[in-house]
C-alpha cells in the first residue's frame, strides 16, 4: 500500500521533470534551469551594470547599557570610544553582507552592595576589546519604497544583524581588595580574554546612509552589542568571583551600545552602486516613456503604392502587377522559376519560355 502510494506520487514528478529537462542541455537556452526563458546568459564581470563592492570606516562613542559596572554612574556618563573597518559586498539592491573588524575601549564604574561597597568605594574599570564579525545589511528604504515615489533617492534606512568572535582585556580598581598594595598584598582584577571560537557575540542595529557622490556614502550608525559574557565589564571571572562585582545585577551578559559616523568608499567603474538602484522606479520610468509615446504606431510610413500588402519601406518590387501573389519582400511569386510570374504563367508548376506564356514548347498551349 505504502509502495503504491509512493510510486503514484513520485512517477508523475519524475516524468514531468524529464520532459522539461529535455528542452535543452545546461549550455543551451531555454532549459530546465532558466524557467523556460531564452533570454538568459552567464553572469560575468563584463555583464555587471552596478558597483557592488565597498570599503567602510567609521568611529564614535561606546557605552555600557546593561552590565554590572555601568558607563552611567552618579548622573555622569563615562564615554568610551570605538572604531570599525569593513569590506562590504552588495548581494542585491536590498541585501548586503560585510566582514567587519571593530575595536574600542569602554569606561565603567560600580559600587558593591552593603559593607563591601563601603570598604571598596566606587570601583573604576575599563575594557579594551577587539571583535571580528559577519554582518548582514537590509536596505529597508529600497525594500519598502513606494512604486509611485519619484523623489530623488539620496537617503536610505538600513538594518544590521550579525555574529562574530571577540577578545578583550579588562582592569578594575577599588579601595579595598582590588588595588595595588604590598601590605596587605592586593592586586586589581584583570582579565585577558583571547579572541577565539569560544567567545561568540551578537549585534543588531540600524543606520541612515546618505549618497554623497558616486564614490562616497556617509552614514550614521547605532549598534547594540550582546557580548554573552558576564566578565566583559571587568567584574571578575564568573558570577561567583570575589569581590562580587558580577553579582551587582542578575544578568549574565554585559551589553553595550556604539554610535558611529562613517564613510563608505564605493569601488568599481560603474556610476551607480547596487544599493542605490531602485528597480521599481526604473520600471515606472520605462512605462512612462511608453505612455508618453505617440498613440498611433505608423506601420507603413512610405505607404504601399502597388497595393501588394508589403510596405514600400521594405518592398523590393514597388511596381508589382495588381492581383499578383508576393513573398515577404513584396516580389511577385514565380513558382517554377521560369521568369514568368505566376499571375501570367499558364503552367505554374512547369518551366517554360516567356514566348509560350511559361509553358514548355511541346505544350498544347502554343497551338
Amino acid at each position: 500500500m505504502k509502495l503504491g502510494l509512493f510510486l503514484a506520487i513520485t512517477l508523475p514528478i519524475a516524468f514531468y521533470a524529464q520532459d522539461r529537462s529535455g528542452v535543452a542541455t545546461k549550455n543551451e537556452y531555454p532549459n530546465a534551469y532558466s524557467n523556460g526563458s531564452a533570454k538568459v546568459s552567464s553572469f560575468t564581470n563584463s555583464s555587471r551594470l552596478f558597483k557592488d563592492w565597498s570599503i567602510s570606516v567609521g568611529g564614535g562613542a561606546a557605552v555600557f547599557q546593561n552590565a554590572d559596572l555601568s558607563s552611567f554612574y552618579d548622573g555622569k556618563v563615562n564615554l568610551g570610544w570605538n572604531g570599525y573597518v569593513s569590506i562590504d559586498k552588495q548581494i542585491s539592491h536590498t541585501f548586503g553582507i560585510s566582514v567587519l573588524y571593530q575595536m574600542g575601549k569602554l569606561n565603567q564604574k560600580g559600587l558593591l552592595p552593603g559593607a563591601g561597597g563601603v570598604a571598596a568605594g566606587v570601583a573604576t574599570a575599563w575594557t579594551k576589546y577587539q571583535q571580528v564579525s559577519i554582518l548582514g545589511d537590509i536596505n529597508f528604504s529600497n525594500l519598502l519604497r513606494r512604486v509611485d515615489n519619484h523623489s530623488p533617492y539620496r537617503w536610505a534606512l538600513h538594518g544590521y544583524g550579525g555574529v562574530g568572535l571577540q577578545g578583550y582585556n579588562t582592569l578594575l580598581l577599588d579601595n579595598d581588595m582590588s588595588r595595588y598594595s604590598t601590605v596587605p598584598k592586593r592586586i586589581p582584577i584583570e582579565i585577558d580574554q583571547k579572541l577565539g571560537f569560544d567567545t561568540f557575540f551578537y549585534q543588531v542595529g540600524t543606520g541612515v546612509k546618505y549618497n554623497a557622490s558616486k564614490l562616497i556614502d556617509i552614514e550614521a550608525r547605532a549598534m547594540y552589542i550582546i557580548t554573552g559574557d558576564d566578565s566583559f565589564d571587568g567584574g571578575g571571572n564568573g558570577k561567583n568571583a570575589v569581590p562580587r562585582y558580577n553579582a551587582i545585577t542578575t544578568g549574565n551578559s554585559d551589553n553595550f551600545v556604539t554610535v558611529n559616523l562613517g564613510l563608505s568608499i564605493k569601488l568599481g567603474k560603474h556610476d551607480t552602486h547596487l544599493s542605490w538602484y531602485d528597480p521599481l522606479q526604473d520600471i515606472h520610468n520605462r512605462i512612462n516613456v511608453l505612455q508618453n509615446s505617440p498613440d498611433e504606431f505608423i506601420v507603413c510610413e512610405k505607404g504601399d503604392k502597388d497595393n501588394d500588402g508589403v510596405c514600400d519601406d521594405w518592398d523590393r518590387q514597388l511596381d508589382t502587377p495588381a492581383g499578383a501573389r508576393v513573398d515577404g519582400a513584396g516580389v511577385a511569386l514565380d513558382m517554377d522559376l521560369d521568369g514568368v510570374i505566376d499571375l501570367y504563367d499558364k503552367c505554374v508548376t512547369v518551366a517554360g519560355p516567356v514566348e509560350n506564356n511559361g509553358c514548355p514548347m511541346s505544350s498544347p498551349s502554343n497551338k
